[in-house]
């Protein structure tokens, strides 16, 4: 069974395809019709047990546009509110005739266990399972920077390429963050150097193993000139949880962990701001740099679409095609 459940078991070779089926797809969008035959006949389940719109409705529209017909699932008004197990569910979603579930949920593993449980037959892709794994944003974000920051600054074919003496700086709540740990992984196995910035609080115990860079102060890492900032969203809901206290205040926050037009205007030239969304503004990242000509966080959105339609080519359409498609 193929699965993609984690950037970690990601081969540099088998990253590098998505991105180059990705670009392939995003050429198909710039066309009148969108739409392509590939996955006529086949079934994706969004199963998402935790609150979403640009994920879910990436997939959605991902699938939608290779010709899959798509089942929305979403916990809230389902049985899973009466108490029905994520087995049962997918049971259910088995008979239905499901060819790949898309999972999001609050639990880290959920997807693990969904792909190796038996209760599906289909190929299972992880949306995000709780502070643990986002792939697909991974994929995504790299797909942008590769566009603007390699092949003379994306005028060149990049077909083929990694990111290979990139330097990344990953800021924010780190603690929290799938995103910071997916990234992480596949820059490192793409040939990028990673940052992380970070207050102490919210630098995860054990972040020594990850391979990357751990500074606890923006304006230094900021002076080394990355080629691109990825500010992380402080996750209130999680933190709420677990007490709070993370940090004095929301403006505390900012003046150390904030980009701001300040903080923007010392970058280089080339320097691209990213952000995964949903950004919480005047907090970890200020109107002036949201809004910013080299901020790309609309493009990573549309980026998100072709990026998974990508994945979803490569295990639904791949063993038909003789394309080797993403293995656990």
């Amino acid at each position: 069974m193929k699965h993609l459940l984690s950037a970690a078991d990601l081969e540099r070779s088998e990253a590098i395809e998505i991105l180059d089926t990705a670009a392939q797809m995003a050429a198909t969008q710039s066309r009148e019709i969108k739409k392509l035959p590939t996955l006529r006949g086949r079934t994706v389940v969004n199963l998402f047990f935790e609150d979403s719109t640009r994920t879910r409705i990436s997939f959605e529209t991902a699938a939608k546009r290779l010709s899959a017909d798509v089942i929305n699932f979403s916990a809230k008004g389902s049985s899973v509110s009466k108490g029905e197990s994520l087995k049962d569910t997918a049971l259910t979603l088995q008979a239905m005739g499901a060819d790949a579930v898309v999972i999001r949920h609050q639990s880290s593993g959920a997807p693990h266990t969904l792909a190796h449980a038996g209760w599906t037959a289909g190929a299972v892709i992880n949306a995000g399972d709780g502070t643990h794994q986002h792939p697909t944003q991974a994929l995504l974000d790299a797909f942008t920077m590769r566009r603007h920051l390699v092949g003379d600054g994306g005028r060149a074919d990049v077909t083929g390429r990694d990111l290979a003496g990139l330097h990344v700086a990953i800021v924010g709540d780190v603690l929290h963050s799938r995103v910071a740990r997916s990234n992480v992984q596949l820059l490192q196995t793409l040939g990028a150097r990673v940052t992380l910035v970070a207050p102490p609080t919210l630098v995860p115990v054990g972040v020594g193993s990850w391979g990357a860079d751990v500074s606890y102060h923006l304006d230094e890492v900021l002076a080394e000139g990355p080629d691109a900032v990825m500010m992380l969203r402080v996750q209130r809901e999680r933190m709420s949880m677990a007490g709070g206290g993370f940090f004095p205040s929301p403006l505390e926050y900012t003046r150390g962990y904030g980009l701001d037009a300040r903080r923007l205007a010392t970058l280089p030239d080339h320097t691209i701001v990213m952000h995964p969304g949903p950004m919480n503004r005047g907090l970890e990242i200020s109107a002036d740099a949201a809004d910013s000509p080299r901020a790309v966080i609309v493009e990573q959105v549309s980026n998100g679409v072709a990026v998974r339609m990508a994945v979803l080519y490569l295990l639904l359409a791949g063993e038909t095609t003789n394309t080797k498609a993403v293995s656990e």
